[in-house]
């Protein structure tokens, strides 16, 4: 298993190196940039609401370093100003030497500064973990401890009104988008038109150090509450159906009626021998749930209750062309993945000790 556990993490760094060099090459023929917008503004062309962009960013990859600018929109404004501006963002460099530098940083997880932000990347990833990991932590844990039992529970009892009704129940609630249930919670419960019981913003009131102890843990459920259950209510179909088809595939084995005719009971056969092998497929999806919802996965969940997380963070630097938070939270969250992968293998192992994976090839 070590010597597994070894060539697991020395492919993590060419799999890495992969998804940021096909990542920067996209964002080499995506349309704009921040220099381009730097241009826009000294031009009274960057508005409140958005940026006007009056490039490509391949006019900026291969520009020069003196002389007239290659920058479309850039007329008017002296050479030196355009150097000035490459330089601040560094694209003074061919593109090359900045995916270079950009991996000798990353080698020793110097992420850079934010180009808007005043900030460091790592700063700024830090400083929106907590939102991040307890939106993905909770509702993983919940959508896990709800489906789990319910899959099993409609596995047992397969065909009979229970499961028909419950079906009804999880096709309905995975047809509703999360956003759009986090609407309706909004309205309803967070002071939108009919009630008034839970907070819209923040995972904790302004007040929330003065409090005791158990007064923060309650403060801290009462505004986590409708994120979680949005969030929930969309992804534990899917892990339901699949514990149900996953346990119903392994009843109908050979092994479970030689058990069955060895006296055990019903219990003992589901629980004893069938959940092992059941839930391998259950626990393969974790990591790839997990880091669904830890990321991308709540995106507009943390925009409807005002959460600074990490979502909210990747798709705002987008949208903004901050190019070191874009490829900073890249290589985390590829890290994050990878990892969780291998943790996932191992976890097999430790479900059914009859895996092996020295004798697999990778």
């Amino acid at each position: 298993m070590g010597g597994y556990i070894l060539r697991r993490l020395l492919l993590i760094v060419p799999t890495l190196l992969g998804v940021l060099l096909l990542n920067f090459l996209i964002i080499q023929a995506a349309p704009g940039g921040p220099v381009e917008r730097m241009v826009a503004e000294l031009r009274g062309m960057h508005g409140t609401t958005g940026s006007q962009f009056a490039g490509s960013t391949q006019d900026f990859v291969g520009s020069s370093q003196g002389g007239d600018s290659d920058y479309r929109g850039s007329k008017g404004l002296p050479p030196e100003l355009m150097d000035r501006i490459r330089e601040l963002y560094g694209f003074d460099k061919p593109a090359h030497e900045r995916f270079g530098l950009m991996l000798k940083n990353f080698a020793t997880f110097d992420l850079g500064e934010s180009y808007y932000k005043d900030k460091g990347v790592g700063e700024l990833i830090i400083d929106r973990l907590p939102v991040s990991i307890s939106l993905g932590l909770w509702s993983t844990l919940i959508a896990y401890l709800v489906s789990i039992p319910l899959g099993i529970r409609k596995a047992v009892r397969h065909g009979t009104p229970f499961d028909v009704w419950t079906s009804y129940a999880i096709i309905i609630g995975y047809a509703i988008p999360s956003f759009l249930f986090a609407i309706l919670l909004v309205v309803l419960f967070a002071g939108g038109s009919f009630l008034d019981w839970f907070p819209l913003r923040g995972l904790t009131s302004d007040n929330f150090e003065q409090l005791s102890f158990w007064g923060q843990v309650l403060d801290y459920i009462h505004h986590i509450t409708l994120p979680t259950i949005a969030i929930v209510i969309g992804n534990f179909a899917t892990l339901t159906m699949l514990t149900k088809n996953s346990f119903l595939d392994e009843i109908s084995k050979q092994y479970v009626q030689t058990a069955r005719s060895k006296g055990l009971t019903e219990k003992r056969v589901l629980y004893g021998h069938v959940f092992r092998n059941a839930m391998l497929i259950v626990i393969a999806g974790f990591p790839a749930a997990f880091i669904s919802v830890f990321f991308t996965g709540v995106l507009l969940i943390e925009y409807i209750f005002s959460l600074d997380g990490l979502g909210l963070l990747g798709f705002e630097s987008v949208i903004n062309r901050d190019y070191p938070v874009v490829f900073g939270t890249l290589f985390v969250f590829t890290l994050l993945g990878l990892l969780l992968k291998l943790i996932s293998d191992l976890t097999y192992v430790l479900v059914d000790p009859r895996i092996d994976f020295e004798r697999r090839d990778l």
